[in-house]
């Protein structure tokens, strides 16, 4: 696996306790457990790092200075990151708030925000020497995987619960990975396949675990920071499952922050289901995480057991950041505002982004005169069965022209 850390990574430190590793396979702190989570920490950029980034492709690898990736590191062919902001005014109404944007990160390759954290793991995996890649997934970041793997004609094995969308299984099987189809729910499926991928050379792809995959999600906000600058909002929202992008997000602000590229950190808002909701739980209560059963038809952020709870509650804490529950009514609703009022189509835990700033609006926490960044992280094509259900059908009607006519008065 990695031998060692690249020169401008200066230690993996544990969030809970700060003790550090220069092991690259360190993933976990002897003293704190298997649950304890490691940061990538980097040595100070150098002074000429904006210029740096300026000079490159606009895509995530444009800053390879806060990337955890060897100097020679194979790049993917396909171009990952690199997607649009666009002003949304009239969304801004719906929502109550001064002003809106919408980072449409549903343009990426397969079609989601995941494929930052595969590209990283493909790249490190081709460094490493692994024989094939793996993850846990509901759905994107399998797609996503399968998607960078094949660029990089890399094997893939995926794991998926029984309950993943057909779009995503197409995906999956079109981009021809491996794909085991778990009789189970998500945290069952992500534990069987953490069990089975200890004890094989793979490379492991997910989050939770691998200290560097955030580090890929975390490119989602170090471009939204370079597309703003000083136009950069008080709040950024995401959807949030097992906690990795809240995370990611955070930490992207942060050192966005920290190189000169914003002039604040906004406040990072999380919004996960009313059936999926144990890390709104843990914030406004003791801090403490409660697994809980999770129901909802937002199948990404589907997560009972947040995996990288212990990140994203540091996160969060730091940041000041919020997290508010929405239900599936409303994740309906915001599918239908987003596309209509941004021209934006949302797979629905996507869309759960822009229910929860109008719900955080509604409870004070985002004030009417405060603008927010929407992140959309995830294409609507990845489950129209959902999709369809917040709509009308078609009008059905002869081919007769005197006849349509007639039906539209």
């Amino acid at each position: 696996m990695l031998s060692a850390l690249p020169p401008h990574v200066e230690a993996l430190v544990c969030v809970l306790c700060g003790c550090a590793t220069v092991d690259p396979m360190g993933w976990s702190c002897a003293a704190c457990g298997p649950e304890s989570r490691m940061e990538v920490v980097y040595r100070t950029p150098p002074v000429d790092v904006l210029a740096r980034f300026a000079a490159r492709p606009f895509d995530q690898f444009r800053y390879r200075e806060l990337l955890p990736l060897p100097a020679d590191a194979i790049l993917p062919p396909v171009q990952v990151g690199g997607s649009p902001v666009s002003a949304a005014p009239r969304l801004a109404d719906w929502l109550g708030v001064r002003a809106c944007v919408v980072k449409d990160d549903g343009r990426n390759p397969s079609a989601s925000t995941k494929d930052r954290p595969s590209a990283v793991a493909v790249v490190l995996a081709t460094a490493a020497g692994a024989e094939r890649v793996v993850c846990a997934s509901t759905g994107n970041a399998a797609s996503s995987l399968a998607c960078l793997a094949a660029s990089m004609h890399l094997p893939a094995t995926i794991f998926v619960p029984k309950r993943a969308p057909a779009p995503k299984l197409a995906q999956l099987r079109i981009f021809g990975a491996r794909v085991l189809r778990v009789d189970a729910d998500y945290d069952t499926t992500w534990a069987l396949s953490q069990r089975i991928a200890s004890r094989r050379p793979w490379f492991n792809r997910n989050c939770a675990v691998n200290p560097y995959l955030v580090e890929g999600k975390k490119t989602v906000s170090l471009e939204l920071a370079d597309q703003l600058r000083e136009r950069m909002p008080e709040w950024v929202a995401v959807s949030v499952g097992d906690g990795c992008t809240y995370a990611g997000v955070v930490k992207g602000l942060e050192e966005a922050h920290r190189v000169g590229l914003i002039p604040h950190v906004p406040r990072v808002l999380g919004v996960q289901a009313e059936g999926a909701q144990p890390l709104v739980h843990a914030l406004d209560g003791d801090g403490q995480l409660r697994v809980e059963p999770a129901e909802t038809l937002a199948d990404s952020i589907a997560v009972g057991h947040p995996r990288n709870f212990v990140k994203a509650l540091h996160a969060a804490r730091r940041n000041g950041g919020r997290f508010v529950p929405v239900a599936d009514a409303e994740i309906l609703e915001g599918m239908r505002q987003l596309a209509r009022r941004a021209g934006v189509f949302a797979e629905p835990a996507a869309a759960a982004t822009v229910a929860g700033v109008r719900a955080a609006v509604a409870r004070g926490i985002v004030a009417r005169g405060e603008a927010v960044a929407v992140l959309v992280t995830g294409n609507g094509l990845k489950d129209t069965a959902t999709a369809l259900t917040a709509v009308d059908g078609p009008e059905d009607v002869p081919a007769d022209e005197a006849a349509i006519e007639a039906i539209l008065g």
